[in-house]
């Protein structure tokens, strides 16, 4: 059975007498253990996409369900609810805390999880290449160090749901490899990872890959 299912999203903004269609009629579904590339021009709806299927953003239509539950029409404090129960998520900003260490950041998200295991922390951050920056600071990371950084966040509770917006952005091959090994180690274990990605690499590695365009799915 699908860990996440969207039916017929639609996603409007609106700026001045203007309208925007970001999202035409969407749907799709995500299995346990499938990896899936989401590829797309800029300004196709892709992130728009993805903080609707997290329940960050609304749609204007359609509906979202995770584990079952229905997200989508929800009050913002059961949204917040099932996404710390069953997503994690990296965003294009705004994934950690700046007072808080790598470290702690970490933690934070294994607690809000109610999967604490402090014991995991180094070898998380060691798997994405972060070993010695448990004690950092995020303003003292690199943009690549950052991305990585908020993906040991969304992987530390392990979820049973993964969405992810370019963790390979701004690494070297050798890096982007470590990163797809991850992403494809949290497959292994059941989780569901959908990645946005421009990657021509990480689209070859993954089970399946959705091509949207316009804010409609082309293929998939």
């Amino acid at each position: 059975m699908p860990v996440l299912e969207a039916t017929e999203l639609y996603r409007f903004f609106h700026a001045g007498d203007d309208e925007v269609v970001a999202l035409r009629g969407i749907t799709v579904a995500l299995d346990p253990g499938e990896l899936t590339a989401l590829r797309g021009p800029s300004g196709s709806g892709k992130s728009t996409l993805l903080a609707c299927l997290a329940g960050i953003d609304e749609p204007d239509g359609g509906t979202v369900s995770v584990v079952g539950e229905r997200m989508s029409r929800r009050s913002e404090a059961e949204r917040a609810r099932l996404r710390a129960r069953h997503l994690g998520m990296l965003m294009q900003s705004g994934n950690l805390f700046e007072h808080l260490t790598v470290g702690a950041n970490v933690r934070l998200q294994m607690q809000v999880s109610g999967r604490d295991r402090p014991d995991e922390i180094a070898d998380i951050l060691d798997s994405l290449g972060l070993d010695g920056l448990a004690n950092v600071l995020p303003a003292h990371l690199s943009g690549g160090e950052a991305a990585r950084a908020g993906l040991a966040v969304a992987l530390a509770p392990k979820p049973p749901i993964l969405l992810c917006d370019e963790p390979t952005a701004e690494v070297d091959a050798m890096t982007e490899q470590r990163v797809i090994e991850r992403l494809i180690e949290a497959c292994r274990i059941g989780t569901a990872v959908l990645v946005v990605t421009h990657s021509a690499t990480l689209a070859a590695r993954a089970d399946r890959v959705i091509d949207i365009r316009d804010g409609g799915i082309v293929h998939d």
